[in-house]
């Protein structure tokens, strides 16, 4: 059923790129390439129990590394993407293997550092001529694939719908597997974890690199969806940004990281509808009220609503033939 209503959900999101105007789809876009980043985030946070603030810093190592190979025509927009993604892997795995050694506020303190520390990178003026310094990269769309009845935002929605696609699978998968369950019990209980013969270090650096791929493909893509990079736009905000959307969509699920994105995505939008003067003060009085209505975010409540009507169902199949009983007595 899950696999079905999936394929439902997919189907009806390609659809939407023939009905939808192209904002729209540039919006949609958007927040599946957020979600992306979340769900990345979650892997490591979620599932392993480790807490990142800094993974704004893949996100803009994908994006500039993108823009770079496209501005210079060095390879097409997809193997850019490709490699975007492998190179987050190898930076994540080689600043996960020292730091995740690291627990609680420690860690934090040392992915803070490197949310602040990356972005600065480019905007070093002896990188100007690769990152374009403060100015930042302009990107042209993607062309469309010849045979194909789509025109460039179309495209690019459909493009980033499959890659998200393709994504989703790849964590659902991965989450309940083996590896998963290692990941679950490493968070939970790393003492009886290691008992049991799970490498744990290795575990958590792997599980780091992979969080830190799904990021940089996540930042490769805005990239191509925006047409632009520039240093202002990978600050700290986005890291807690990506984190706020973890929560609100919940913790150490695969369908709450579109939940987070689109909370990320729409509500500050709707903050600044509200008041010109005091957006982000609404923003955060709306992350307070989701959090009290949903201490589990909001994929936890709909499992909770889910459950409570389960329940509920079970119970009026059970009590018809009591009441029978009663009525022949």
């Amino acid at each position: 059923m899950t696999i079905l209503s999936a394929l439902v959900v997919f189907a009806l999101l390609l659809a939407a790129s023939f009905v939808l105007p192209n904002y729209r789809l540039f919006q949609l876009s958007t927040v599946l390439m957020s979600a992306v980043a979340i769900l990345g985030l979650n892997i490591i946070v979620g599932y392993t129990g480790q807490l990142s603030i800094g993974h704004g810093a893949f996100y803009a190592v994908g994006a500039y590394a993108t823009a770079i190979l496209l501005k210079d025509q060095l390879a097409a927009y997809w193997l850019c993407v490709i490699i975007s993604g492998v190179l987050c892997f190898v930076l994540g795995f080689l600043f996960g293997f020292p730091i995740l050694r690291l627990r609680g506020h420690y860690l934090a303190l040392a992915t803070f550092a490197l949310g602040i520390t990356v972005p600065q990178f480019f905007q070093y003026s002896g990188f100007d001529k690769f990152t374009g310094g403060f100015q930042g990269i302009v990107l042209d769309k993607p062309p469309v694939p010849a045979g194909l009845p789509f025109n460039e935002d179309q495209w690019l929605y459909v493009f980033c719908l499959c890659v998200a696609g393709v994504l989703f699978l790849a964590g659902w998968n991965l989450v309940r597997g083996h590896v998963g369950r290692a990941m679950i019990a490493v968070r939970d209980n790393p003492t009886a974890a290691t008992a049991m013969g799970i490498n744990t270090g290795l575990l958590k650096t792997t599980s780091f690199a992979v969080s830190a791929f799904y990021t940089g493909i996540a930042g490769a893509m805005s990239a191509i969806i925006v047409q632009f990079v520039s240093p202002d736009g990978y600050n700290l905000f986005l890291s807690v940004t990506l984190l706020v959307g973890v929560i609100v969509g919940g913790i150490a699920s695969v369908s709450g990281a579109i939940f987070g994105s689109l909370f990320i995505t729409f509500i500050p939008n709707f903050a600044d509808s509200i008041s010109k003067a005091l957006p982000w003060a609404i923003y955060g009085l709306m992350i307070i009220a989701v959090m009290y209505a949903a201490p589990g975010g909001v994929a936890g409540l709909i499992d909770q609503i889910v459950r409570k009507g389960r329940r509920i169902k079970i119970k009026h199949a059970v009590e018809p033939p009591s009441q029978n009983v009663e009525e022949a007595k």
